[in-house]
């Protein structure tokens, strides 16, 4: 286990002798914020898979269950590359969604940088506690989903998959690797929980669309061609919803 999430200490108690007590690190929380993410070593990485997949830390021959809820924000500097350790595509796949957040409007910044850092922290309080977001999960998963829009949210990801059958044209050509049935859980999940925002009790072909580019944009692994032409995946995932009908026939 990565001392940045969970560290073995050295004391030596009143006995005179020494004693290994474990310490726990930032993974034993609620909710977890871990910026820049990339520039973690791989020791990191696998520690911080292993929580978010199995719920877990291990710390030497101990393994200790993380309480629930348990949520990870990481955030990813995609113009500086040196120094970094891009994350595996495994990893990449435990993150619910990959949202892309631009530069803030210029009432936003003037806002920023008028008040400065931290300004408003004083005035942050709490209004949800952790049995309200498990009550919450549970709620977003009773809502029901009709099997043809379940189905359009699969076929939006299968679209993904080079040599399935199921790609269309002018995206398959831009994609190495495309996204695990992993993304359809997500997709839908994530649809099921927009519709209950908006105060409706079933999902919308609406809903899933709205919600494939946040889903596929960081399971989509792009191959050469992508590069050379400069495409994102974005733009694949844009092509893919373009073509992919909500009526199979």
């Amino acid at each position: 286990m990565d001392r940045r999430c969970a560290a073995t200490s050295v004391t030596r108690p009143a006995t005179g002798r020494h004693q290994r007590v474990a310490m726990p690190g930032p993974l034993f929380t609620n909710v977890l914020l871990a910026d820049e993410i990339n520039r973690t070593p791989p020791k990191t990485q696998a520690a911080l898979l292993q929580a978010m997949q199995e719920g877990e830390v291990t710390i030497g021959r101990e393994t200790h269950r993380l309480s629930r809820p348990f949520l990870v924000l990481a955030t990813q500097n995609p113009i500086e590359m040196e120094g970094t350790y891009p994350l595996p595509e495994a990893q990449l796949d435990r993150f619910l969604c990959g949202i892309r957040m631009g530069y803030p409007s210029h009432e936003e910044e003037v806002t920023i940088a008028t008040t400065g850092p931290a300004a408003a922290l004083d005035q942050v309080k709490s209004v949800l506690g952790p049995d309200d977001i498990l009550s919450l999960q549970h709620s977003v998963r009773a809502v029901p989903i009709a099997s043809d829009v379940a189905s359009y949210a699969v076929r939006l990801v299968a679209a993904t998959r080079v040599g399935s059958g199921a790609t269309v044209s002018g995206a398959s050509d831009f994609i190495e690797c495309g996204a695990s049935p992993r993304a359809s859980q997500a997709l839908i999940a994530t649809a099921k929980a927009r519709a209950l925002l908006q105060g409706r009790v079933h999902v919308d072909f609406a809903d899933v669309r709205e919600l494939a580019p946040d889903i596929l944009r960081h399971r989509l692994v792009l191959n050469f061609r992508a590069r050379a032409d400069k495409v994102d995946a974005d733009a694949v995932i844009a092509r893919i919803i373009d073509q992919v009908k909500t009526d199979p026939a």
